[in-house]
């Protein structure tokens, strides 16, 4: 299935929780928790962290700036990298047993083991907060799952109507941070139509890489306790995380600078 697909190195990819001091975002890495506080029940480990392909993640810091100047509120981050044993895990939970067709279909709500941007670190789930952790109103929850995909039925998605002027504009508020990131690093950004809270690298990047496997990471970097025999590759020292986030820091600045200057 991965044949000339290009493999994503775990250096590729970086821990959102190193920049929580700096910046104005949150974890709350929603399959860590049991039912009902996320639809699923538990998928990951404790030890899990959230994982984003390198990109992505400079849009994310840029897009928190953004939010927190224009609009005095935070982003708070629920989903990254999600391996395939994590998808596998998902696809066997309750709720999706009773829910098949989320798997079907180009409008799909959930991606099979293996599918999607997800497993590749190039999608994030969030969504925007009070600096003291209070939510805004979305319209649903985070991860609410319609009977129908489509802008008629789903009040999840992007074109729903029948949504208060209020929660379009907080809707706005979350796309157009993350939309003026992109745009001031120039780097692509797919909105997920049927999900509010869900924005990605375009199918034409994340589809040329292979899936993640947990077997294919360090031990601190697996998302489930699948293959925690297995000892290789090695976990990275404290000094590569450091490394990595003067990096990032050093290329987001010009795009910083810009969008902290620039009026609302």
């Amino acid at each position: 299935m991965n044949y000339g697909m290009k493999k994503i190195a775990p250096e590729a990819l970086v821990p959102m929780d190193i920049f929580t001091e700096d910046f104005p975002l949150r974890i709350d890495l929603a399959y860590c928790k049991p039912a009902p506080e996320n639809i699923f029940g538990v998928i990951y480990r404790p030890q899990a962290r959230l994982w984003l392909y390198k990109p992505l993640a400079k849009i994310v810091l840029l897009a928190a700036a953004c939010s927190l100047k224009n609009h005095n509120l935070q982003i708070v981050l629920y989903d990254g990298l999600r391996t395939v044993e994590a998808q596998k895990r998902m696809q066997k939970s309750p709720i999706v047993q009773k829910n098949p067709g989320w798997l079907e279909g180009p409008t799909r709500l959930l991606s099979p083991p293996g599918a999607g941007a997800h497993p590749r670190g190039m999608a994030i789930d969030l969504s925007l907060e009070t600096a003291e952790g209070k939510k805004i109103d979305m319209g649903t929850e985070f991860d609410y799952l319609a009977a129908k995909p489509d802008a008629a039925s789903n009040p999840a998605h992007r074109d729903y109507a029948a949504l208060s002027g209020e929660i379009k504009n907080n809707r706005k508020k979350l796309e157009a941070a993350m939309q003026t990131a992109s745009n001031a690093l120039k780097l692509p950004l797919l909105a997920l139509p049927q999900e509010w809270w869900d924005f990605r690298l375009p199918e034409k990047i994340y589809g040329e890489y292979a899936p993640l496997s947990d077997a294919d990471l360090p031990v601190q970097m697996r998302m489930t306790d699948d293959f925690m025999d297995i000892a290789e590759p090695e976990d990275f020292p404290d000094a590569h995380f450091e490394s990595l986030k003067n990096e990032i820091y050093a290329e987001i600045d010009p795009a910083l600078a810009t969008i902290l200057t620039a009026a609302s």
